[in-house]
């Protein structure tokens, strides 16, 4: 056995003490395969025996009983020991001395503290589900990594049992220190799940929060000089909080632009129960459209700004048809995210080979959500914008009051605001964008921008704004483009200024009373 633990380390003894048997039945027996000897706990060794795997108890090596209700039986010397042992000289003689064998791998899970949490069991329950001998006996490995193999996770089975496949029975020292690495990482997060799941009290705004990284690999950041990763946000109980399941169907691997923009675009089409599209390019909207199908509406969203929407990404809220992919037929899309790809749609979208496939579930809206964003070294936690507008809230402040279809594009443009970069303006036809200005330093420069983009369908159009307008210079670009009607917050100190522009115009203006801002 090597000393310097550079070369690879034989497994002859093996000590399982797990929860979750997800695999392990497998595992042992790969392990007796390549003639590891099994030891293990009382639970563990129970289904080993159902399946007629053989293995020693924990008891039979160096006088370990279970005591105190069975509360000890790994925290003893002669498990231990064996575990965390230097394999040197002098380690070695001394657990020849004690009488005990060494322990080369260690395969443990823990008891479900946050199942138990999740069921919000009384405080006698929640405390029995803390493991602790299945926390140390990991961590013992962990640390020992240099001579002993841990394995805290049923995925990180077949791995291992590959490695001895490959090694003749030993691992080597990369496998160990990344399992040991992942273990304390494991160690970590569920000390923190107990330490938040025992506050006496929840909050709307947990004090400890979770990162859990994805196995989503990320090519780079904003910029290809810039390493980025992904990770879930959890919820002190490890319920993902803010994560929306997405999977990679055709194409490279999705970057970190890739992913803010498909932020954008799925979060408006959760915002429509009818089938509706969403262009987004640079995190922010530049074309949504709703329609009796997802194609007719696909065809519109396009149609509002055909210059911005070059590399764009797509997303729709219905399975995409074989009918669709003939309308994108030259628009250059980066990525297109849709809940299901229609078996007959694959071989036209097959011919785009730079196009990626993300197959994602817009997130139901009635489930609250959080969004974290980072500034000067802090991690900031905010609700996602869910609010929906009340009809109470839609107060007419003009003599002209909007038309029942004007009304129903003031309700879909105000959706689309929110999800667009302040300042923002939206202007619509029915239930399509027609021109988009967002991220402007000033609400007249996004006002004008929004009416370039539409130039003639700006007539007849309607308006959205994400905040007041502090001057009426907004409303006259507006007005004289041949706007109809306008959404607006209200609450500037120029009201009444703001409200006679749009008087002079003969436009309708409706306040809601509350902003949408999205910086």
């Amino acid at each position: 056995m090597p000393s310097d633990a550079t070369e690879p380390v034989r497994v002859r003894r093996a000590l399982l003490s797990v929860h979750a048997t997800d695999g392990l039945a497998k595992f042992a027996r790969g392990l007796l395969e390549h003639g590891v000897e099994l030891v293990a706990t009382k639970g563990t060794r129970t289904h080993l025996d159902d399946h007629g795997i053989p293995a020693k108890s924990v008891e039979e090596i160096g006088g370990v009983t279970a005591s105190l209700g069975g509360r000890v039986k790994t925290l003893h010397p002669a498990v231990i020991g064996p575990i965390l042992a230097p394999r040197t000289p002098a380690g070695l003689e001394e657990l020849e001395r004690e009488g005990w064998l060494p322990i080369d791998l260690v395969a443990v899970n823990f008891y479900p503290f946050v199942a138990v949490n999740r069921r919000h069991g009384d405080i006698a329950e929640r405390i029995e589900a803390i493991d602790v001998g299945g926390v140390t006996l990991a961590r013992a490995a962990a640390k020992n990594f240099a001579w002993v193999t841990v394995v805290s996770d049923p995925g990180e089975y077949d791995g291992v049992l590959q490695e001895l496949a490959g090694t003749g029975g030993s691992t080597a020292r990369p496998l160990r220190q990344r399992l040991a690495e992942a273990a304390f990482i494991r160690c970590a997060a569920y000390d923190t799940e107990i330490a938040v799941g025992l506050a006496p009290e929840v909050t709307k705004f947990p004090e400890l929060l979770l990162l859990r990284r994805t196995r989503q690999e990320m090519r780079y950041g904003e910029n290809p000089h810039q390493a980025a990763a992904d990770f879930h946000l959890l919820a002190p109980d490890s319920a993902p909080i803010s994560a929306t399941g997405l999977a990679l169907r055709k194409g490279a691997p999705l970057s970190y632009t890739n992913l803010i923009d498909l932020d954008t675009a799925v979060r408006i089409v959760a915002e429509f129960p009818t089938p509706t599209a969403a262009v987004v390019k640079h995190a922010t909207p530049c074309g949504v459209a709703s329609g009796a199908t997802i194609s007719e509406a696909v065809t519109q969203a396009i149609a509002t700004d055909p210059v911005a929407r070059y590399g764009c990404a797509i997303a729709v809220n219905r399975p995409v048809p074989p009918d669709l992919p003939p309308i994108l037929h030259g628009v250059f899309v980066d990525t297109l995210a849709a809940p299901e790809f229609e078996d007959a749609a694959m071989p036209l979208l097959e011919r785009r080979p730079k196009l990626k496939l993300v197959v994602v579930v817009p997130p139901d809206l009635t489930i609250p959500r959080w969004e974290l964003r980072s500034t000067l070294g802090h991690l900031l936690l905010q609700e996602t914008d869910q609010r929906e507008l009340a009809p109470g809230e839609f107060r007419a402040v003009t003599s002209r009051t909007a038309s029942p279809p004007e009304g129903c594009a003031l309700d879909f443009a105000w959706r689309v605001a929110r999800h667009a970069r302040s300042n923002c303006i939206v202007l619509a036809q029915g239930s399509s964008t027609v021109g988009i200005g967002s991220g402007q330093p000033t609400r007249v420069k996004a006002v004008e921008l929004a009416v370039e983009v539409a130039g003639p369908r700006a007539k007849g159009s309607v308006l959205a704004s994400d905040a007041f307008f502090p001057f009426a210079d907004g409303i006259d670009v507006a007005g004289a483009a041949g706007v109809a009607a306008i959404i607006q917050p209200g609450g500037s100190m120029r009201d009444a200024e703001i409200i006679a522009a749009a008087e002079r115009w003969k436009m309708a203006m409706y306040f809601t009373g509350w902003r949408i801002f999205r910086h």
